[in-house]
């Protein structure tokens, strides 16, 4: 979808060639005396068009006005929060008559925070997903107009900029979580992060079997012995910043799909374990986003990706496999297999002295029980450094519209990971399993700041609006640039 930001008034958006018209009505008065604006007043007058964020006014060719549908939406404070709730209620209603031609007017002034709101959910509520469809309608909008109604200002140019490129990278996210697992195998999904290095200052290196078996991936491995599809361990970087400059590395858990090995998932809803590289993809989307932005910093991307698999081969309740970091790990169920992939990646992101590491997985279950599907779990330790990691994380959220919530950690939850026959095993006594997955990982982070993201209960969606959402993409497309 190719969007465009214009200065334009109310009524000069009501002269603009297009499908559908979709007006931004906020709180405070309006005081324009064109003939669109004055019939909005009226409607806000008789009650039709109450404040509430979200809410829609429909009208059929209002005099004066080009385009034959106009969409009325109320966007209440005209914060972003609620701009976004406006544009993805007033775009899903717009879709339905196949509109190839839109243009989003704010009637009143509007900032940066809500103009990247805009685009951002206007994208959202126009997603469609065709790859694996003989059939597809794919989606009908295909030129965006976003008007704001005083000259743009070089915060909400940038803005608009930044949340252009996002939407690219979050829709990169959502096509590979979408894609079934074969049509996104960790080959494929190689192939995709090569694709990447096509941009400026991107470069992508992958390692196969052999490569990862010289490094001592033991704990990866053995997630892998039991499929077929070979795994694929995925390094992109972005060089943006100074060569001497520390990176932010991001590492993605990468499982194409996740049949519980040997502690086999129920079969229910087991399709949806194609999205158990979400956090992969959310790497992908994000590098994506910096290629089309061109930060001042430096981002290493790491992928650890395979599938979790049963054959003769497949790792065993009770086997202990020896990590890159050289510690045990006593592999108690094969469904905390995420861990496992996860753990000699955080060791091998030690080779670049990084900034702040920042890891990223559809890691437990327990964490929708804990926070639904709403805000991501966030969980790092508890000192100077990790509490201002954490707080630039959270804060990011909150200003991308993409929540997490902080989770507390430490050596008492760690204690129920001991095992008597390794260094520890990769799940903890009953109780606090999304926190004893963190503190797994913790242990092979000791040597630089880190984070770890939980997206079990953000990365997609069950029901009927099954599919991947790109979470948490513009969470951390947004704490990169607030770095810079």
């Amino acid at each position: 979808m190719d969007f465009q930001l214009k200065t334009l008034t109310v009524a000069r958006a009501a002269a603009e060639k297009s499908d559908v018209l979709i007006v931004l009505v906020g709180s405070a008065p309006l005081t324009a005396k064109d003939p669109l604006s004055a019939l909005i007043a009226s409607a806000r007058k008789a009650g039709d068009l109450p404040d509430k964020a979200g809410k829609l006014l429909a009208l059929y060719r209002p005099e004066t006005v080009v385009p034959s549908r106009v969409l009325l939406a109320a966007i209440g404070d005209g914060k972003a929060a609620s701009v976004r709730s406006a544009v993805s209620a007033a775009v899903a209603a717009a879709k339905a008559n196949g509109p190839k031609r839109v243009v989003i007017v704010f009637a009143q002034p509007a900032d940066a925070a809500a103009v990247a709101a805009a685009v951002t959910a206007a994208a959202d509520a126009s997603y469609v997903y065709t790859t694996t469809k003989s059939k597809a309608e794919p989606r009908s909008i295909r030129h965006l107009t976003l008007a704001v109604s005083e000259a743009a200002s070089p915060a909400v140019t940038k803005a608009f900029d930044d949340a252009r490129a996002t939407v690219a990278g979050i829709e990169l996210a959502k096509e590979w979580g979408n894609r079934p697992a074969n049509h996104a195998t960790p080959t494929l999904l190689a192939e995709a992060a090569k694709g990447l290095a096509k941009l400026p200052r991107i470069k992508c290196e992958v390692l196969g079997p052999k490569e990862v078996d010289k490094l001592g991936m033991g704990a990866f491995a053995a997630v892998a012995q039991g499929s077929a599809e070979p795994l694929r361990f995925i390094v992109l970087r972005y060089q943006g910043g100074a060569k001497d400059e520390a990176p932010v590395v991001l590492v993605g858990k990468g499982i194409t799909f996740d049949t519980g090995g040997v502690s086999l998932k129920p079969a229910a809803e087991m399709d949806e374990m194609k999205f158990d590289m979400c956090g992969a993809a959310s790497v992908l989307g994000t590098f994506r986003a910096l290629g089309a932005i061109q930060p001042a910093i430096n981002v290493v991307g790491l992928i650890p990706s395979c599938e979790n698999m049963n054959d003769g081969k497949a790792v065993k309740p009770g086997d202990v496999v020896t990590s890159m970091s050289g510690q045990t790990i006593e592999i108690l169920n094969t469904d905390a297999e995420g861990r496992l992939i996860l753990c000699d990646a955080l060791t091998y992101a030690e080779r670049f002295k990084p900034a702040a590491v920042v890891d990223i997985a559809t890691l437990t279950g327990a964490c929708i029980i804990a926070l639904g599907h709403h805000t991501s779990g966030l969980f790092t330790r508890h000192d100077e450094a990790h509490d201002a990691l954490a707080q630039e994380l959270l804060d990011a959220g909150k200003q991308a519209g993409d929540v997490a919530w902080r989770f507390p950690l430490g050596e008492n939850y760690n204690e129920q990971l001991k095992s008597n026959f390794a260094d520890l095993a990769n799940i903890g006594t009953p109780g606090a399993a999304s926190i004893t997955a963190a503190c797994f990982l913790e242990n092979f982070t000791r040597k630089y700041t880190w984070a770890h993201l939980d997206i079990a209960g953000t990365a997609w969606k069950s029901g009927a609006a099954k599919g991947a959402t790109g979470r948490p993409v513009p969470l951390l497309t947004t704490f990169l640039l607030n770095r810079v």
